[in-house]
C-alpha cells in the first residue's frame, strides 16, 4: 500500500538510503534537509526543514499536508555527533548534542503527532543507535541523546496505545557514512598525558569501526519492511552480530565485566 512518508535528514547517508528506498518501495516520500541545494537528482520530494526551529518544523509539516492531505509515516532520523571527554565538556556542547538528535525528535514528533491521532493510524519510526542502549566512552553526549530517544519512544508508544498510532524504535550499529567526518570532535585540554591517549584509542577505535561499517542500504531495507508491517516491532537492532550482541551482553553480565569489555575495545587499560 503506498504511504506519505517523511523523512528528516535525508541529504546524506542513513536518511539519504531510507528515503531513496521507500521511494523504490512505491511510497511517496518527503526528504527533509536545512539546505535543499544538498539533494541533487533524488527521487524524492526534497524538502526545507531545520529540526531545531519551530516555526521551520512547522512550515515543512504544512507543505505536505497541503500537497497530500495526510502523513502516514513518519522517519525521524536526523542527528549529529559530538565526541569529547566528558569530564571537561562544556554544558553549551551538551544542549547543542540534544537540541538535535532529542529535542529535533520531539520538534518534529510533536508537529505530525496530532494528525496521526486524528486519522486515528500512522508510524513514527524514531532512529536512535546501539549506543542508546549502552554508553560509549567519548560519545557520552551522543550516548545520552539517544538514551532520552529511546525513554521519549517507550513513553510515547504507552501514551498512543489506543489510537491506532504505532511507534518503533531502530537501533543501528556501525555504518559507513559521512557521519564520521561531519563528527564534531572536542579538543582534548587537560594536562594529563595517560587520559588523552586513552581519548586518541577510543576515537580511532570509533572511527575504524565505522570506515568498516556496512552500506546504509542494510538500514534502509529494514526501515522499507517495517513500513510495511500492520504491526511493526517495539524495536530493531540493526548492525554486524558483534554489535547488536551487546546488549544482551550488557543484561547479563555483571556491570563491571562490562565495563571492562567496552573499554578494552576503544583502548581504554
Amino acid at each position: 500500500m503506498k504511504k506519505i512518508i517523511l523523512v528528516t535528514g535525508a541529504s546524506s547517508g542513513l536518511g539519504l538510503a531510507t528515503a531513496t528506498a521507500l521511494v523504490a518501495a512505491g511510497h511517496t516520500v518527503y526528504g527533509s534537509t536545512r539546505d535543499t541545494k544538498r539533494l541533487k537528482d533524488v527521487s524524492f520530494k526534497p524538502l526545507q526543514m531545520e529540526v531545531t526551529d519551530d516555526e521551520s518544523v512547522k512550515a515543512a509539516v504544512a507543505t505536505i499536508i497541503k500537497a497530500e492531505g495526510h502523513i502516514d509515516v513518519l522517519v525521524n532520523n536526523a542527528g549529529n555527533g559530538i565526541t569529547g571527554p566528558l569530564y571537561n565538556m562544556p554544558v553549551d556542547m551538551a544542549k547543542k548534542q540534544f537540541e538535535v538528535n532529542f529535542f529535533g525528535v520531539v520538534r518534529v514528533s510533536s508537529a505530525v503527532l496530532p494528525l496521526m491521532i486524528e486519522q486515528k493510524s500512522g508510524l513514527v519510526i524514531n532512529i536512535s543507535s546501539l549506543a542508546g542502549l549502552f554508553g560509549l566512552p567519548y560519545q557520552g553526549l551522543y550516548s545520552a541523546s539517544k538514551f532520552a530517544v529511546e525513554g521519549y519512544s517507550e513513553s510515547l508508544r504507552m501514551e498512543l496505545q489506543n489510537t491506532g498510532v504505532k511507534v518503533s524504535v531502530v537501533n543501528p550499529g556501525d555504518f559507513k557514512t559521512d557521519f564520521t567526518a561531519n563528527r564534531e570532535k572536542m579538543p582534548f585540554t587537560l594536562n594529563n598525558d595517560k587520559l588523552k591517549a586513552e581519548f586518541e584509542a577510543a576515537v580511532a577505535a570509533m572511527e575504524k569501526d565505522e570506515s568498516i561499517g556496512a552500506s546504509p542500504a542494510k538500514l534502509a531495507a529494514q526501515i522499507v519492511k517495517i513500513v510495511s508491517k500492520s504491526s511493526p516491532a517495539h524495536s530493531y537492532l540493526v548492525g554486524a552480530i558483534g554489535q547488536t550482541i551487546v546488549p544482551t551482553l550488557k543484561a547479563v553480565l555483571p556491570g563491571s565485566l562490562f565495563v571492562k569489555l567496552m573499554n578494552d575495545h576503544y583502548g581504554i587499560k
